[in-house]
């Protein structure tokens, strides 16, 4: 009862992302980085025994007594490197003699990451995919129902529902596309050496070809295209920073789309997802809050201020490299990427799951529309004969004491019947309901839908498939 469970493992992230950043795979990871290290360097002339390699090839999965053996032995060397090619050599005698040759700490540890950073962002844009899907759908479903625009979140020219969730799926692809950009830019570090200089294996191999050879081999069993050309002894931090700041754009795209939709809750328009045993307050049995879109806005927060971290570990790089990177990156990568992770669960529940209200989508709208429509019936009017300065001054005349009305008053808005009982105007009641047809007041919203959903959205979607979904978003 007294065991520390990380809120973000225990309540957030799925068991997809969790099982990335493991132990379990982490050090999965070091095993087969050692295995390849020991064939390259055998077939590439040293005399490593194939009874080593094959010991080694039967004890990639590390079992939960080995790592509890390696803890043991890293409490005594303090190195947990050490520690764990000693368990290793425990369980593969054989090849205990040979693990580690010619590489440093950070072969294993840094190679590893890279692995395991791009299966996270693969991860991450397949989640992605299942939530532009659900936006696409909602963006398509809702093209031509005409809304109440906001601009300063004042009453602002009609859009349409439709429309309004293309903004959000704009934002969000811009964020995947930078973040595929960037995880397909990562190479392995390779066997680079103590300080990046490969000296210990050029002693080892004997020829500089050799030495690009292995380089080549390792990159080539964990399907890199190829090493960093030049490293210290780690390998380079910079694109940990580019890919922690498409998380923090990806965070930044979830708060807008969380934000919207809980001033749109507000306005009665919409409501996110809601279990029907769901308990909004424990003290107004009325409360519907909308839970699952502060939880994204909380989760997001975190992530844009993980970001930074990344950008000092990348500033704070001493010649060949310090030490004080190592905790740091050991909490931030993980938990950057397990919050993205379920900050997408989350998105897509919410995404699929939004129920629209047409009828309080028109009331609202229809409070406004005669404000709104004030150019239209000007122009009408002047049509009609009237002198536009004249008419102008008057409708300005028309819209204060409407206004006064519905403030101080509470009364719906009489615009519409002050300007058809003026004479000066001379606009029946269905000249104005003509005029007041929403659609006409919306431009080409419902044909920008669309084309960006045709154009844009979906040759997106068809080249990314979104991952199975067998996880619920995280409910707590």
């Amino acid at each position: 009862m007294h065991e520390f469970i990380h809120p973000l493992a225990g309540r957030y992230a799925s068991p997809s992302m969790k099982r990335l950043f493991s132990p379990a795979r982490r050090i999965g990871l070091w095993r087969c980085l050692w295995l390849e290290l020991l064939r390259a360097e055998r077939e590439l002339g040293v005399g490593i025994p194939e009874e080593a390699i094959g010991q080694l090839a039967a004890c990639l999965e590390p079992s939960d007594a080995e790592l509890r053996r390696a803890a043991e032995i890293e409490r005594e060397t303090r190195h947990e490197v050490m520690a764990h090619i000693r368990a290793l050599a425990e369980v593969a005698p054989a090849a205990g003699p040979w693990l580690h040759l010619g590489a440093t700490s950070c072969f294993l540890t840094d190679n590893a990451d890279l692995v395991i950073l791009r299966e996270a962002c693969r991860l991450l844009l397949g989640r992605a995919a299942a939530t532009v899907a659900a936006l696409a759908a909602f963006a398509r479903r809702h093209a031509s129902l005409p809304c109440l625009g906001h601009t300063h979140f004042q009453p602002a020219q009609p859009t349409t529902v439709g429309k309004r969730a293309c903004l959000w799926l704009w934002d969000l692809l811009a964020d995947l596309e930078r973040l595929e950009v960037e995880a397909g830019r990562l190479l392995l570090r390779g066997a680079k050496g103590a300080t990046g200089t490969q000296a210990s294996f050029l002693q080892l191999l004997g020829s500089h070809e050799r030495v690009q050879e292995l380089d080549a081999r390792i990159a080539a069993a964990f399907g890199f295209p190829g090493t960093y050309p030049v490293t210290g002894q780690t390998a380079p931090r910079k694109p940990e920073h580019y890919l922690l700041s498409c998380l923090s754009g990806l965070a930044q795209s979830a708060t807008r789309f969380a934000t919207d939709v809980r001033l749109l809750m507000r306005l009665k328009e919409l409501d996110e997802p809601a279990e029907s045993t769901q308990v909004g307050s424990s003290a107004m049995p009325y409360k519907r809050n909308p839970m699952r879109c502060e939880r994204m806005s909380a989760l997001a927060r975190y992530l844009v201020n993980l970001a930074p971290n990344a950008a000092w570990t990348a500033a704070s790089q001493w010649l060949e490299r310090t030490l004080d990177d190592s905790a740091n990156r050991r909490l931030v990568l993980p938990e950057a990427f397990l919050c993205a992770d379920a900050i997408l669960l989350l998105w897509r529940s919410v995404a699929s799951g939004l129920q629209v209200y047409p009828a309080v989508i028109r009331r609202n709208l229809d409070d406004e529309l005669p404000f709104l429509a004030l150019e239209e019936i000007l122009l009408a009017a002047t049509a009609a004969g009237g002198d536009r300065q004249q008419l102008h001054e008057r409708l300005r005349g028309l819209s204060r004491e409407a206004a006064r009305s519905i403030k101080e008053d509470g009364a719906p808005n009489p615009l519409l019947s002050l300007v058809a009982a003026d004479p000066q105007l001379g606009l029946s009641a269905s000249d104005l309901g003509r005029l007041l047809d929403p659609s006409r007041f919306v431009g080409r919203a419902p044909e920008q839908v669309e084309a960006y959903l045709e154009g844009w959205v979906e040759p997106w979607l068809a080249a990314h498939p979104p991952v199975a979904e067998d996880e619920r978003a995280p409910e707590i």
